[in-house]
């Protein structure tokens, strides 16, 4: 192999003050990734041959863009070189150098925007103290005042039924932060909520004990491929598929024939039992949170 020149202006790596994994070690990662992502995809993958959906799991692969496929692919994150014959070189964003394969600082330079983007939402959620009193009414919120044939979920009956779920919605005042969750709130129901997210508000608006912002790591995890680790998507993904369960217990359809027995949030023991699970998962979104924040300051804006 010839090694490259080194231009700071160019594409040729450094690998001072890098990691250097030789070929045995990141085979046995990308092994033990794709063995992983296999196993949390595998029943999606099945139910998309037979055609069949999932209420619950799809959302996974239909609001966030990110292909199983992609998912599946191992990628070491900035800073590491990879030895050996490493099919990253072939891939988008990698260069060879004297040590071996690794991405490239072109790449980092380009995707610079999105980095300072994601850094600036991240860290703006992670100072903000935590709000609880939301109990998933944003799901109510996408449904208010509609009729049969215009929910989403439409082979999946409300619990309450259609005036049952209109009065829960009424008996509350909704708090929804999320803007991603907002906008589909129905006509009926976005003048009762507190506040008006829109995506330019969303640095200033979220908040760490938002269901959402904490499955939308996953997103911001995945934006940032190949820059981050691929562990570190794969965590992200597991996070917002547990987070995603509850979203949908705490929903108004009735999901038990699913295996998936509802949190009542229409009632005090329900409200309880939501919010509890709801801070253990800010809790853990916190220490996800965290690890992106570290891979940001420490190899992407300041490599």
């Amino acid at each position: 192999m010839t090694s490259p020149a080194v231009d700071d202006h160019g594409d040729a790596p450094s690998t001072l003050g890098g990691v250097i994994l030789a070929e045995e070690e990141w085979k046995a990662r990308a092994a033990a990734h794709q063995a992983r992502v296999d196993a949390l995809v595998g029943a999606h993958l099945e139910r998309r041959r037979a055609g069949r959906g999932h209420p619950v799991h799809d959302f996974l692969f239909t609001y966030y863009s990110h292909k199983p496929s992609h998912l599946r692919r191992w990628h070491p994150g900035v800073g590491v070189t990879l030895q050996g014959a490493a099919p990253h070189k072939d891939w988008s964003g990698y260069v060879e150098g004297p040590d071996g394969v690794r991405v490239g600082p072109r790449l980092v330079r380009r995707r610079r925007g999105t980095v300072e983007w994601v850094r600036e939402l991240l860290a703006a959620t992670a100072a903000r103290p935590a709000h609880t009193g939301c109990f998933g009414l944003h799901e109510w919120a996408m449904v208010y005042r509609t009729r049969p044939g215009d929910v989403r979920h439409e082979a999946y009956q409300l619990r309450l039924g259609h005036a049952g779920t209109d009065a829960v919605v009424e008996a509350h005042q909704l708090r929804c932060s999320h803007f991603d969750a907002f906008r589909f709130f129905t006509a009926d129901a976005r003048p009762r909520n507190a506040l008006t997210p829109t995506r330019e508000l969303q640095p200033a608006l979220e908040q760490p004990g938002c269901l959402h912002a904490n499955m939308d790591l996953y997103r911001h995890a995945y934006k940032l491929t190949p820059l981050v680790p691929s562990e570190l998507v794969a965590d992200a993904f597991e996070l917002a598929a547990r987070i995603r369960e509850l979203d949908m217990r705490a929903s108004p359809y009735d999901l038990s024939g699913l295996g998936y027995e509802p949190v009542r949030i229409e009632t005090t023991e329900g409200k309880r039992q939501y919010v509890e699970r709801q801070r253990a998962f800010a809790a853990e979104a916190a220490r996800l949170r965290d690890r992106l924040l570290t891979v940001i300051d420490g190899e992407l804006l300041h490599p």
